[in-house]
């Protein structure tokens, strides 16, 4: 079975002149390596694709896989993370992860948040500002937190995004309107537990993985789980592993998770990010259905490795995910490249 591998380099968009915070979200080479040395391990043949432009040149070419492994993000646009399915499914190739309609769903916070609420999930209280003159017509109360409605990798997220006042909410919101060129989403500040949940499978077949809490060290932007907090997780941030066994509100977290999976139709791998309020009652923040795969320092192998779970399996996870919602039955045993 020939499993191509789609993917962005945040090398390359570096090389072209992007941000070290604009290409925050792509991966580095030894992610791409690990995937491949673990598709490898399992049996399939490989093909390093690259980006969305890549792809289509591929695809130009006559080139045709079993199946996609899909980890690109995409450059432009709020639905950028749905281009390079978008383009599988043109010609019915089939791929890891969740359809275009679930990834740019998902990466826009303020519609993701709409279709849970309507499910029945509990999510803080939300108000989404597209422009200046929207941000004195949000009367939720305070303290607030905002962030830009369509990134990733806590991008625009700061010490500064706890809003205490009106002031405050005016500064914040026009400067990530500005900055980002995306309406920004402001929701309730919860001030209680962080915990993120890992998944795999789809649909019926869907469970969690396990859950990790987010604890911030001394030295961390305090009470968010900021840009800089996350890209220096090594040192400002303490990951612990939380058990429904011991633990009855990781049980509510875990089962509130299972529900937001399946209610919006995530596929095959990702994590579900939840944080409680004052009275520790847990919230839905956003989904990641596209979840980063570095095996030291991404969240989802993180979890796993806390769970006994080896990263080779966790790509076996995914992969099998995909085959068995796709039909894709052919051996696996080929002689890997």
């Amino acid at each position: 079975m020939n499993i191509g591998i789609t993917y962005d380099l945040r090398s390359d968009y570096l090389a072209e002149g992007y941000s070290e915070e604009e290409t925050a979200e792509f991966d580095r080479p030894d992610t791409i390596q690990a995937i491949d040395a673990a598709l490898q391990e399992l049996g399939y043949q490989t093909d390093r694709i690259g980006n969305a432009k890549r792809l289509v040149e591929r695809l130009a070419q006559g080139d045709r896989w079993d199946l996609v492994f899909n980890i690109a993000e995409g450059l432009h646009g709020v639905a950028r993370e749905a281009q390079v399915p978008a383009i599988l499914d043109v010609y019915a190739i089939p791929y890891t992860f969740s359809d275009p309609l679930v990834l740019g769903l998902a990466l826009h916070k303020n519609l993701t948040k709409t279709v849970v609420a309507q499910a029945g999930i509990l999510t803080p209280a939300f108000a989404l500002a597209s422009e200046p003159g929207e941000i004195d017509a949000i009367k939720l109360p305070f303290p607030l937190f905002a962030k830009p409605v369509a990134e990733g990798t806590s991008k625009g997220i700061t010490g500064a995004s706890k809003i205490v006042d009106h002031q405050a909410l005016r500064q914040v919101t026009a400067e990530l309107l500005h900055q980002f060129r995306q309406p920004v989403l402001v929701e309730t500040f919860l001030s209680g537990r962080e915990f993120t949940v890992g998944m795999t499978g789809t649909g019926a077949q869907a469970k969690v993985v396990g859950t990790m809490e987010i604890n911030l060290l001394p030295g961390a932007e305090t009470e968010v789980y900021s840009y800089v907090n996350k890209e220096k997780c090594e040192e400002l941030v303490r990951y612990t592993l939380a058990r429904p066994n011991d633990d009855p509100l990781v049980e509510r977290v875990d089962e509130m998770a299972l529900a937001v999976w399946r209610v919006l139709g995530c596929r095959d791998g990702g994590r579900v990010d939840i944080r409680c309020d004052g009275q520790g009652q847990p919230h839905f923040l956003e989904v990641n259905p596209l979840p980063g795969l570095h095996p030291q320092h991404s969240d989802l192998p993180i979890l796993c490795g806390f769970m006994g779970v080896p990263y080779v399996d966790l790509i076996d996870r995914i992969v099998n995910s995909a085959r068995q919602r796709t039909g894709k039955r052919a051996s696996a045993q080929a002689v890997a490249v």
